[in-house]
């Protein structure tokens, strides 16, 4: 078992990620053979750019508003949503509006 409190995750940068203030690892990959959960905090105009990756990975808002953009689809997320990506889909995300946007982002590892 593992208990992160609040604020206790391990800080760390993602690539190709910008006007990112705050990224936490909450179960990192040395606590966990294929789940990685981390909290990102979003500045206004802040974001990923177009980029696959070989996880599963699924964003939950919890504050703010965010665009996800596919090579075909576009969605806006906003409060309470939850977006799934599938391993070695492209995806890029931008905060959408004047108020930061604080995600929960969840990955796993694909057998």
């Amino acid at each position: 078992m593992l208990l992160i409190k609040k604020g206790e995750g391990e800080p760390y940068e993602a690539k190709r990620h910008f006007n990112c203030w705050s990224m936490l690892k909450l179960i990192p990959d040395k606590n966990s053979r294929r789940l990685n959960i981390g909290l990102s905090y979003f500045l206004p105009n802040g974001g990923a750019e177009m980029a696959a990756s070989p996880l599963e990975r699924a964003y939950y808002v919890i504050s703010g508003s965010l665009r996800v953009k596919g090579k075909t689809e576009e969605y806006i997320l906003q409060p309470g949503d939850l977006f799934y990506i599938g391993a070695g889909e492209e995806r890029e995300i931008r905060v959408v509006g004047t108020d930061p946007a604080n995600i929960l982002v969840i990955m796993t590892k694909v057998d």
